[in-house]
């Protein structure tokens, strides 16, 4: 066991365990997860939750960024409340979204989401400039309208004026690092999925930036997960009760989720569930070929500079949509035995199809894909549910077949983590229609990457190896065949 000091109490000396929190924010949600290290098991407790979700600001989709930041103090807060002060925090959140700040470090406009439109006809326009084969080629990363360099795009035609007043970029958990430390510090994770990154050279390609444009300067160093930001500032300090270590975790959720697939086995693929559905494998060098380029496979920047090369698959967003436009009045569990009771229902959707992007309403934009495909439509809740469940699976199902073609190697399992991981409908489809055994959790697989790093930092482990061996013993795993 690892212990950060020890105390005397009645003439005892008592055990004082060290703890590292995670903050880690989601589109629909965030959390703080304190974690530390006892009995060679990583021990969780979840302290505080909160609400996240898009509001609309001069007609746009946004981030309430300051709202955001109110509640990463209040759960640091709640940390001091229960005497569980941590020796250090991580944020992470989702990828592609960012700030611009001014010489002032103001931020210039509003911190819109990928979600938004604004961007859907930005990618021919960048290809004027350098070809999406060229682009791949040199960033490997899979074109989404939404990829930061699209959105810098946008706003360098819409809006020019704050970027000729910008002296900075931060990705969304780079700005609420500065906020907590008055450190400006870009993290390679995250920066890899602007397509802005040289897949080869792990920094930013000044060639791409230049050729669109870009003002250089607002592009900063990039750090790698482990690095220190900095310590709290004195106010932050005030207002939480304690001081502690920033630390970058790989702050692109995704990136966190994969570090705490439980195995070290390269024989398995992983599937990290929630908002979206990341599948595929972790390599040493990415792949920028042609053939992966029409695959439509992206090479994510992971932990140590590996490479996360996976699908970026619609995923859960389908079904947490449709349980938001029913009022929350199922439960995910009751939409999962609706789809359950119409599992024969024929029809099924390209998940991934921009349609399922923001669709003002989720269900009709699922009968409108079957009626433009030429499929029978979905009636009844049951059969709007089958048809997702049975598309997501084979949509999982593809992917896997793709992966091997591309790798020319066969894979015995499919690790699935995250909080979709729960669902055993879709755990069960998804080991049905890829004829390979289903592994399933840890659950809350991105804070406990994000606790990995810093405990890594803190030589809790010896390195990854081992850290991922923990996870496996400190968390169930559930098999579905």
């Amino acid at each position: 066991m690892f212990y950060d000091s020890f105390v005397i109490s009645e003439g005892k000396v008592v055990v004082v365990n060290t703890y590292y929190l995670a903050i880690d924010i989601g589109a629909s949600s965030g959390r703080h997860i304190l974690g530390h290290v006892e009995e060679g098991k990583i021990i969780l407790q979840e302290v505080y939750r909160f609400e996240n979700k898009l509001i609309s600001k001069e007609q746009q989709l946004c981030w309430d960024i300051d709202r955001l930041f109110q509640e990463i103090l209040n759960g640091m807060k709640r940390c001091n409340e229960l005497g569980m002060i941590p020796l250090s925090m991580g944020i992470d959140t989702w990828a592609v979204d960012f700030v611009l700040l001014d010489q002032n470090d103001q931020v210039l406009g509003n911190a819109v989401a990928y979600r938004d439109k604004r961007t859907q006809k930005t990618p021919q326009e960048v290809y004027q400039h350098i070809s999406a084969e060229k682009l791949y080629e040199r960033t490997g990363i899979q074109m989404q309208n939404f990829n930061s360099i699209y959105q810098l795009y946008t706003i360098q035609k819409t809006t020019p004026y704050y970027m000729e007043q910008a002296k900075t970029m931060l990705m969304i958990p780079e700005y609420f690092n500065f906020l907590l430390t008055d450190v400006k510090m870009n993290e390679y994770t995250n920066a890899t999925t602007t397509q802005l990154v040289n897949a080869k050279t792990n920094t930013w390609d000044r060639n791409i930036i230049q050729q669109l444009g870009f003002k250089k300067e607002i592009f900063g160093e990039l750090f790698l997960p482990k690095t220190k930001v900095g310590n709290l500032k004195k106010e932050i300090q005030e207002f939480v009760g304690f001081d502690c270590q920033v630390i970058l975790p790989a702050t692109h959720d995704t990136a966190s989720a994969v570090l705490a697939v439980p195995t070290n086995d390269e024989d398995s693929i992983y599937l990290s569930s929630g908002t979206w559905s990341l599948m595929g494998i972790e390599r040493k060098e990415a792949d920028c070929s042609i053939k992966s380029y029409k695959l439509n496979f992206t090479n994510e920047g992971g932990y140590d500079y590996r490479y996360r090369y996976l699908k970026n698959i619609m995923g859960l967003w389908i079904i947490q949509s449709i349980k938001k436009e029913l009022n929350n009045e199922y439960s995910f569990q009751d939409l999962s035995n609706f789809a359950k009771k119409s599992k024969d229902f024929p029809s099924q959707i390209n998940v991934n199809d921009q349609s399922f992007l923001a669709p003002e309403n989720m269900v009709e934009a699922v009968r409108m894909f079957c009626e433009k495909t030429g499929q029978q439509v979905p009636q009844t809740l049951s059969e709007i549910m089958a048809c997702v469940y049975h598309s997501l699976a084979k949509s999982y199902a593809n992917t896997v077949k793709e992966i091997e073609e591309i790798t020319q190697k066969t894979y015995s399992r499919i690790h699935i983590v995250g909080g979709g991981s729960q669902d055993e409908y879709l755990n069960h489809l998804t080991a049905k229609y890829s004829n390979k055994p289903v592994y399933t959790g840890p659950i809350e697989a991105t804070a406990i990457g994000n606790l990995m790093v810093q405990m890594l930092r803190n030589k809790e482990f010896s390195g990854l190896e081992e850290a991922r061996k923990v996870v496996a013993h400190s968390f169930s795993n559930p098999k579905y065949e």
